[in-house]
């Protein structure tokens, strides 16, 4: 089994933390508080995961020589706003390990996606993305589920399978790590629109359409960026999408569910009490729509309710009065 570190100890660096820790690897986890990392290490609880209880072999610091020294797999599981500046802080430690990407989002100044982050700051190390559909509330208490290790290196790719799999886990792999970066980044934006119908009392026929359409929007950009046109449609994308559009863990529909019934984007994020990535990722996409001279509608009308003040009412009825078009 492995020594793991993990950079981040919120609900899904400790759901990642627990289940390592089960598998029989020794983890070690950061934490930016040291509140959290005591709560941790002194009666084994996570705050964000209440149902959830730490294993004896892990541990939690708020140093990080101390989190990385003597481990061979680097964990990422940071808010994506703060993924550069973390990394900053911690790669004078950073030897030979491999480090895998488990945030999800993009970077607003320079529009990259986090594998692209990660790889600047580090360049000479191996680096892997995993992605799917995986709430950390459930992966905590060991609720079956399956998710996607991508890497161009191979090594990465068996490690983590070593790692993770178990009779609660399977990981697939893919080299296509392009695709599950901006898979588990737009799901959070098309999850956010979708709350925001379901706080409106819309149907189930526009939740179904509007999922359908926010793929397509999702595998243009796929396609544009160069990715492989088929993973938006495995686990990172399509899999991903239907259970952070559809579950009560999702931050992202719960935002967009506040939004729906009237309240403001800080209501909302004061209400969450957590990171809401899609509200931090909807005028990257927007951007990069426009960069690639993409006709992404759906991606369009959240940035219009998140930055523009446009009521998701209005934002709605300009979608569906949208012209005629063949569906592509």
């Amino acid at each position: 089994m492995a020594n793991i570190s993990i950079i981040g100890s919120g609900s899904w660096g400790s759901a990642l933390g627990i289940h390592l820790a089960r598998n029989g690897n020794t983890v070690k986890m950061w934490s930016f508080s040291k509140s959290e990392a005591d709560l941790i290490n002194n009666e084994k609880k996570c705050k964000f995961l209440p149902q959830a209880s730490i294993p004896e072999n892990i541990f939690c610091t708020t140093d990080f020589k101390e989190a990385l020294k003597g481990t061979e797999m680097l964990l990422i599981v940071t808010p994506s706003k703060f993924v550069r500046t973390t990394v900053q802080k911690f790669k004078q430690y950073v030897t030979n390990q491999q480090i895998i990407i488990c945030s999800k989002g993009f970077e607003e100044s320079t529009l990259y996606t986090l594998d692209e982050v990660v790889r600047e700051e580090l360049p000479n190390s191996p680096i892997g993305g995993l992605s799917g559909p995986s709430h950390a509330e459930e992966v905590s208490i060991g609720i079956p589920t399956a998710l996607v290790i991508a890497s161009k290196d191979k090594a990465v790719l068996e490690n983590v399978q070593k790692a993770f799999m178990n009779d609660k886990l399977r990981v697939y792999t893919s080299y296509d790590l392009k695709g599950a970066e901006l898979g588990g980044a737009l799901k959070n934006i098309i999850a956010f629109c979708a709350g925001t119908i379901t706080g409106l009392n819309l149907g189930d026929n526009t939740f179904a359409a509007l999922l359908t359409r926010g793929l397509s929007e999702m595998a243009k950009l796929n396609i544009a960026m160069g990715a492989d046109a088929k993973t938006i449609y495995g686990l990172t994308g399509l899999g991903d999408l239907i259970v952070t559009c559809m579950s009560t863990h999702s931050r992202n529909r719960r935002a967009g569910i506040l939004i729906g019934r009237g309240a403001t984007i800080e209501e909302a994020k004061e209400e969450i009490g957590m990171t809401i990535e899609s509200i931090d990722n909807i005028k990257t996409a927007y951007i990069l729509s426009q960069k690639y001279d993409l006709e992404m509608p759906i991606i369009n009308a959240a940035y219009k309710v998140v930055f523009e003040n446009f009521s998701p009412k209005q934002a709605i009825a300009d979608l569906m009065s949208r012209g005629p078009k063949f569906e592509d």
